[in-house]
């Protein structure tokens, strides 16, 4: 008897590869400093990623809507500089992220599956719909908007505001129709003639990108006003733990503390790596945190194209075996993201 066929992973393909630009010019060599208490900056602490992905049903996506996603990103790109910065090493060995104005990558692509069957898939790889910035149409209608940096860039917190931010502009931009004032004659090609979106740049099958965000999980905290600086690592130690007891998972041995600025353009990022278990054994069990979830962000309110999202996946990934603590000041106390590998 012939053995069965094996299923095909579904392909992608990258229809079009930009760069979406601010609309105004950043201040030369503005930069974010980046405080790391315990150097050098470890390679783990590197792979942690955020990753937003957002899945709208509709009958169609016509690639228009390329269009306005890319100038309503130019125009939110001004008010949150660091999505579009770069992250370097000075020669002493400092960290920084330069605020430019080169922009963010944002592509377009289609992908050979129903968003039906990608959502209903446990295993799905998210990573491929997030490369960076990128608008995946779907076989049969629907389609996701992924949204992918590290978290030396923009903290969860800070992730979704901009996200917001990029909605309401892009909701307001059609409403007023600004877009006309913009030179259309680089799009008009794509509007009259729609067939060119059908070349591909690359096609490549899904589970063939590296896979993350299977190996972690997080949760979320509030704490009330009052912290002082030196009682952030037994709070972080608290999460950690209380984390590690709700999502029944081993305690890691070692974790990377990020503090966020309140001014995500402005202030410092503060990193503390290797706190290890004695750091751990000084904080208490959590119970007195207050829990919550990444609904509470909005994102799930996140209107285009007059709808609602049908579903939102929100995580910080990568990391190894190490765990990681995010900060995030939110009015008198934090917003903390603890994730713990499974």
């Amino acid at each position: 008897m012939a053995a069965m066929p094996v299923a095909l992973a579904p392909q992608m393909h990258i229809v079009s590869v930009q760069t979406g630009l601010p609309t105004r010019v950043v201040e030369p060599e503005r930069t974010r400093l980046i405080a790391v208490a315990t150097p050098p900056l470890s390679e783990t602490v590197l792979q942690h990623r955020l990753r937003a992905v957002l899945y709208y049903r509709t009958d169609d996506a016509p690639w228009e809507e390329g269009i306005w996603v890319k100038e309503s990103l130019g125009e939110v790109l001004c008010f949150f500089p660091e999505i579009a910065g770069r992250l370097r090493r000075g020669t002493s060995g400092s960290w920084g992220v330069k605020l430019n104005d080169a922009g963010v990558r944002f592509q377009q692509a289609t992908v050979e599956v129903t968003m039906e069957d990608f959502l209903a898939d446990q295993g799905r790889n998210e990573a491929a719909l997030a490369p960076w910035i990128n608008l995946s149409q779907f076989q049969g209608g629907g389609y996701a908007i992924g949204v992918s940096c590290t978290v030396l860039l923009s903290d969860p917190l800070s992730l979704a505001r901009f996200l917001l931010t990029w909605a309401r502009k892009h909701r307001d931009m059609k409403a007023q129709n600004n877009i006309v004032q913009r030179p259309m004659m680089q799009y008009m090609a794509y509007i009259q003639r729609p067939e060119i979106c059908s070349k591909r740049v690359r096609s490549f099958p899904i589970d063939s990108v590296a896979a993350d965000g299977t190996n972690a999980q997080t949760m979320l905290f509030r704490t009330p006003g009052g912290y002082e600086t030196g009682d952030l690592r037994a709070l972080a130690a608290a999460c950690i733990n209380r984390a590690s007891n709700e999502l029944r998972v081993d305690r890691p041995l070692r974790f990377t503390l990020i503090v966020a600025p309140r001014n995500s353009a402005r202030g410092a990022t503060t990193v503390e790596t290797a706190v290890t278990a004695d750091d751990l054994n000084k904080g208490d069990d959590g119970q007195n945190l207050e829990a919550t979830v990444w609904d509470e962000l909005g994102l799930e309110e996140l209107t285009l194209r007059g709808v609602k999202p049908v579903h939102v996946s929100y995580r910080i990934v990568g990391g190894g075996d190490e765990g990681i603590v995010v900060m995030m000041p939110d009015g008198d106390g934090f917003l903390v993201a603890a994730t713990v590998p499974k």
